[in-house]
């Protein structure tokens, strides 16, 4: 049985484990994001100051300082071991996403377009031993994304940082991944990954490998070396977020249908289920139902013995493994050893029995 973590008002927007896996941070609508223990769903305490929706928060490597971003034009920046606000960052439009770099020495934001200013990518400096006071206010780079060929603003839904921090991961809601610099802020990539909206990317923790989910109905697995496109992942409903597992070769995929169509169906036929693919052969091998709303956001325990899905009923749901799923092993045919003859006929008897 899932552990239900009742401390949200509104739809979830984010669920993310720290580093270790013993934590569990969860974002929602309703302005407060929690904190709560892994192993047994304990709600820990809650990060007070936001004035609208947080659309998106992250954990240092060591648990010591988590980012949000909030719809109330802020990112804050909190002391993860007693909840304080060190220090808000404002921008000039809702912030949509924040992701540390690698080592914690800076951190990067994407705010959306607000009347007359475009969609920007900010990069703070945040030096690990210094007080969060010294930290400097301002930027050391923005980078303004302006509109493109068609004069439609872009709408950016994530930021992430590649390996080394060698560049900046930036996603929109046209379905494009485009790579930045850090340094100069020129533009150094762009991937057109989906025909629609692009909801969420994760990558596993080595990062060697990053998964999209989109509104197109499909995830897809690519390299994060050289951008290239492995794996598909078809389902029959827009997906909200995909994970990949860090012990199996599995991927947890949580989506369904769009918010104000829910009402007028039944839990059954919307659909509401965490979805269980195999990494490489792209088959869908298992199910796990509860939500009574589309999944807006799923995690899987570095240590890969529990996941948990955060849906628009405002619930958080922390799923255990069991034995037999984390005992289990995927199928390998069987070769032939050196000098060994296969017998053909002793096959057909196989096939026949």
């Amino acid at each position: 049985r899932p552990v239900l973590l009742k401390g949200h008002e509104r739809s979830i927007t984010c669920v993310k484990y720290n580093y270790d896996g013993d934590l569990l941070f969860t974002a929602s609508k309703d302005h407060t994001p929690s904190v709560w223990r892994a192993e047994d769903g304990d709600r820990l305490g809650t990060f007070n100051g936001h004035k609208g929706t947080i659309w998106d928060l992250d954990c240092d490597r060591f648990t010591e300082r988590l980012l949000t971003a909030s719809a109330d034009t802020s990112a804050k920046l909190w002391n993860c071991e007693n909840g304080e606000c060190l220090k808000t960052y404002t921008h000039r439009g809702p912030v949509r996403g924040v992701a540390w770099s690698e080592g914690g020495h800076m951190f990067a934001t994407i705010s959306d377009p607000f009347v007359d200013h475009n969609a920007k990518i900010s990069v703070f400096d945040s030096p690990r031993g210094e007080h969060p006071s010294q930290y400097p206010e301002a930027p050391r780079l923005e980078i303004d994304l302006p509109k493109d060929h068609s004069n439609k603003r872009v709408n950016p839904t994530n930021i992430d940082w590649m390996p080394l921090n060698e560049s900046l991961m930036v996603c929109f809601d046209n379905g494009t991944i485009r790579l930045y610099d850090p340094h100069t802020g020129d533009e150094m990539e762009e991937i057109v990954a989906h025909d629609k909206k692009i909801n969420r990317v994760r990558f596993n923790l080595e990062k060697t490998l990053f998964i999209t989910s989109s509104a197109d109905f499909t995830s897809k697995l690519f390299d994060v070396v050289d951008m290239k496109h492995h794996k598909t992942y078809k389902t029959d409903r827009p997906v909200n977020d995909a994970v990949l597992s860090e012990t199996k070769d599995h991927i947890l995929l949580g989506g369904g249908q769009e918010a104000m169509s829910v009402t007028t169906t039944s839990g059954k036929v919307g659909k509401f289920e965490t979805r269980f693919f195999h990494l490489v052969y792209e088959e869908e091998f298992g199910t796990v139902k509860g939500h009574f709303g589309p999944i807006n956001a799923l995690a899987i325990n570095p240590n890969g013995r529990s996941f948990a899905s955060g849906a628009e009923d405002g619930y958080v749901r922390l799923h255990f493994f069991d034995k037999s799923y984390i005992d289990m092993k995927d199928p390998v045919p069987e070769e032939p050893e050196e000098g060994e003859e296969v017998d053909d006929n002793e096959e057909e008897k196989e096939a026949e029995a």
